[in-house]
């Protein structure tokens, strides 16, 4: 379950939270620090596997750079009290987001967000359209689910969803990618194809 801490943890607290490595994916909403349970192995699966592929398409010719995980704030300073963690990070160069070091300041071009139980995914969409994210892309998996948002003016408008039940592919503007969901033997499967026709994954 996660856990949402509204008052200010001490120093030596947050220190033995990053040693042991659990602050990977906690956050802090407008000062409320929000900690999750370390992601289950498939999420971390997903996590390396569309990272890898995003940087993959980039280095053949669309020059930008692809993060497992980053520091997304709406802050150029004073970031540590409003930032989220998104699970996979695109940046194409040109991107007016600020490379902060420690953060980008403002939206990256496409994110991804995996959903992990009580981990508030969807409750960040307003934040990401806030700061000019131009396409999410969210994998649920209870129940399985792809959906796609784009940035209409200053909104998310949903693309579309891709379940197994569906032929859907979603498309995406920003990367040369099509995502869709297929059957599995042990779950379903992501399908990502370069929009060329020259490539396909399966995760």
């Amino acid at each position: 379950m996660a856990t949402m801490i509204t008052e200010t943890l001490t120093d030596e607290q947050l220190r033995a939270r990053q040693e042991c490595g659990g602050d990977r994916y906690d956050e802090v909403w407008n000062g409320v620090y929000l900690m999750s349970p370390l992601a289950n192995l498939e999420h971390q699966y997903f996590v390396a596997r569309l990272s890898a592929i995003f940087q993959t398409v980039l280095d053949q010719g669309l020059p930008g750079t692809a993060y497992a995980g980053a520091n997304v704030s709406d802050r150029e300073v004073d970031w540590t009290a409003n930032y989220r963690c998104p699970d996979v990070v695109a940046v194409l160069d040109g991107c007016p987001a600020k490379n902060c070091g420690t953060h980008w300041y403002g939206g990256p071009d496409f994110l991804v967000e995996i959903v992990s139980p009580d981990d508030r995914s969807r409750e960040k969409l307003d934040f990401y359209s806030g700061i000019r994210v131009r396409e999410l892309l969210i994998v649920d998996r209870n129940p399985w689910l792809l959906e796609l948002f784009r940035l209409e003016g200053h909104e998310f408008q949903s693309v579309g969803r891709s379940t197994v039940d569906s032929t859907l592919q979603l498309q995406s503007t920003v990367l040369p990618l099509n995502f869709r969901l297929v059957p599995g033997d042990a779950r379903p499967v992501i399908e990502v194809t370069h929009q060329d026709g020259r490539q396909t994954w399966r995760i």
